[in-house]
């Protein structure tokens, strides 16, 4: 079985592709870059808030620009840790869209004795999704400061963390709908994660990298059961 889940892993890889070019997938994609916007928009606000009331208590020089130039390097900072994690969680609320849509597409049979996840589960682990991400990567951070100096040891952390916290929240999206299936093993979960977290790390693929990520977990737990 461990000989076949690296093949099975770039199978389901290639065959969640496609899905990214389906109508279900185009409006997922509109839903989570719009309130993964509107959440470092508040974000960058509240940040922009809490600098200017302390720079007016405290009498900081400055002005303005000291209060956008702190503002801007704090969003791109939290941008690079919590984009991941926020676009994940915000697309968990509705993976239910272009997770039906794939099954319905290449497992109908699948699709048609698949349980509901409803609002309340998805938001539950989206919460929960947030919760791992946050607490792992905080708890990491002095390891990926300190690891700056090898070059590639921050990037290489990075990776292997979250592709487990990756892996995860993927395979929470689909195993749900199919109690009756046996869950993702643990290595193609990681090796799922792996291949999301280095999309994420890409300019512009990053942002295709939650619905791809789904497609392909969709793939993982149906094509798992065919090699069974």
């Amino acid at each position: 079985m461990a000989r076949i889940v690296g093949p099975m892993i770039l199978t389901a890889a290639l065959r969640a592709f496609p899905s990214l070019f389906h109508g279900a997938a185009l409006r997922l994609l509109l839903k989570t870059l719009t309130l993964t916007l509107l959440i470092f928009v508040a974000l960058g606000g509240g940040i922009w808030a809490g600098f200017h009331a302390l720079r007016l208590h405290y009498g900081w020089g400055g002005g303005g620009l000291a209060e956008a130039t702190v503002t801007a390097l704090a969003v791109v900072a939290l941008g690079w840790l919590l984009f991941r994690a926020t676009a994940m969680a915000v697309m968990g609320l509705f993976a239910d869209d272009i997770i039906e849509a794939v099954e319905r597409q290449s497992y109908p049979e699948a699709a048609a004795t698949a349980r509901s996840v409803g609002w309340a589960r998805s938001g539950r682990y989206a919460l929960a999704s947030v919760r791992r991400t946050l607490g792992w990567n905080l708890l990491a951070l002095p390891a990926y400061l300190f690891l700056l100096v090898t070059g590639v040891g921050t990037i290489a952390l990075f990776l292997a963390l979250n592709a487990y916290l990756l892996g995860r929240d993927m395979a929470d999206m689909v195993e749900p709908r199919h109690p009756a299936l046996p869950p993702i093993g643990g290595g193609s979960r990681w090796l799922m994660g792996l291949l999301s977290a280095i999309a994420f790390l890409l300019p512009l693929v990053n942002l295709l990298a939650p619905i791809w990520s789904a497609a392909m977990a969709v793939h993982m737990l149906h094509g798992q059961r065919k090699s069974a």
